[in-house]
């Protein structure tokens, strides 16, 4: 299915791209001398070549509107300067979509980086750096918009028939209209040394229906929705395996608009083991859109790993399900064959045991929580007493650890979360996927709605440059 999806886009864009080649006339919006096509608002000075937007100002062109169009800037966020540009808006700025400039690492709306297609694809990496010059391109054509930084996509989104829109957001819809750029504030700068739009001819091609053929349907679509709910869109436990590449899970997660925290297994028996793979294995991931996270593996995986070299990972997980058992048997309690039970209710007390142990470890989220192994699983509920929930949810509180909520395993069970929840434990919600098809995570955003759980309660990464 996705082979078919990807040619079918492939050759839609050729065809388009061949058919406007002849069309195509670039105009200079700004030249570096003067801003005669803009009207202006608040400081906005022009020195050296490169316009300078201070907090609050804006630009929007006197005479703009556009419908397809490939819109050019070399832009720069200057002392953690943040806005936006917008298109398809009118004469004040109002309605289109906006594209975020905005590498602010401390900001609570830390899932808003630059090249997100605000409320509709919001990115929690961004790809490019704070004071240095990159170059983004906005193209809009037909129902397909597409965002690149530096020449890498990290947008593409294709508007489908039905979209869904939160009455706040009613007014995000493509149609026509003009370029707006914003300073939203927060004491930086907003910089540009050209920008330049390049109007589409797509007359008489009737790319719009192949296009959203294509598209998500967002009338069921709950990932949609998580964005125009201002809510972080993130799979915090995702692994490269199976046919999954670096670059099959940049395209995935462009597709169904899930931002992606790749974490390779660190520990003994995995496929990482020292210091220098870890460096290894961080070089290959630079100027990727993925969050960084490190999963530690087994109980040595603390000591394996320096400290230094652990920092580096924009966040550390593990889980409990790896330990040596009161005989001195190493367990791995998702092999049942690992896994010697002679009393249940004292394997189960044993089980707490670890997981309050784990707690000490210096990690920052509790993964696959609450795994019980195959013999006992199907009864969960009555394993999972409320004194032993307590004692894990102790062990967090008091080691301030965060809590995955697990697509694979559909686990903890709602209770816990409830619990966790009322304790002001943070959130993650995460896959542990064992191959390419590992869903949109469906038992998260369940758990997410019954329980209550909100952008708030989401733990925030260490995201770094």
């Amino acid at each position: 299915m996705r082979k078919k999806y990807f040619f079918a886009v492939f050759f839609s864009c050729l065809i388009v791209m061949s058919a406007c080649t002849e069309n195509k006339t670039v105009r200079s919006l700004f030249n570096g001398e003067d801003l005669d096509l803009w009207n202006t608002q608040g400081s906005v000075k022009v020195e050296n070549g490169i316009v300078a937007l201070d907090d609050n100002a804006s630009l929007i062109l006197k005479k703009g509107n556009f419908k397809d169009f490939e819109l050019q800037l070399s832009a720069r966020m200057v002392n953690n300067g943040k806005g936006f540009v917008a298109f398809h808006t009118d004469k004040t700025g109002k309605g289109g979509y906006q594209i975020a400039l905005n590498n602010d690492l401390q900001s609570s709306r830390w899932w808003t980086k630059t090249g997100s297609l605000l409320g509709v694809r919001n990115l929690t990496k961004s790809v490019v750096k704070n004071d240095e010059w990159f170059d983004m391109t906005i193209r809009v054509e037909g129902k397909s918009i597409t965002v690149k930084l530096n020449d890498y996509p990290v947008v593409e989104y294709t508007e489908p028939v039905a979209p869904y829109r939160s009455p706040e957001h009613a007014g995000q819809l493509l149609s026509h209209g003009n370029i707006y750029i914003k300073n939203t504030g927060g004491g930086g700068f907003l910089e540009f040394k050209t920008i330049t739009i390049t109007p589409l001819d797509i007359s008489g091609l009737d790319i719009a229906r192949q296009q959203r053929e294509n598209a998500v349907d967002e009338t069921t679509d709950e990932i949609i929705r998580l964005h125009q709910s201002d809510f972080p869109v993130l799979d915090y436990h995702v692994h490269l395996k199976g046919e999954l590449t670096r670059e099959l899970a940049a395209e995935q997660s462009r597709k169904y608009g899930i931002n992606y925290a790749l974490a390779p297994n660190c520990g003994i028996g995995f496929p990482i083991t020292t210091n220098e793979q870890v460096m290894a294995y961080l070089d290959s991931m630079k100027g990727w859109p993925f969050v960084q996270a490190m999963q530690g593996e087994g109980r040595e995986w603390s000591s394996t790993f320096s400290k230094e070299v652990r920092d580096k990972f924009d966040f550390v997980f593990t889980d409990a399900m790896t330990f040596t058992d009161n005989k001195g048997r190493r367990t791995r309690l998702w092999i049942p064959e690992e896994v010697w039970i002679e009393n249940e209710q004292q394997y189960m007390d044993f089980i707490v045991q670890k997981i309050c142990e784990v707690m000490k470890e210096p990690m920052n989220v509790y993964v696959n929580p609450l795994f019980l192994p195959d013999q006992m699983n199907d009864r969960y509920d009555e394993f999972w007493t409320e004194e032993r929930m307590n004692r894990v949810l102790d062990a967090m509180v008091e080691h301030g650890k965060a809590l995955e909520i697990n697509n694979r395993y559909r686990i903890p069970h709602k209770a816990f979360i409830e619990k966790a929840k009322a304790a002001g434990i943070k959130f993650t919600f995460g896959t542990n996927n064992i191959d390419s098809d590992f869903g949109k995570l469906e038992y998260c955003i369940r758990m997410m709605k019954e329980c209550g759980i909100t952008a708030e309660d989401m733990f925030k990464p260490h995201i770094k440059e």
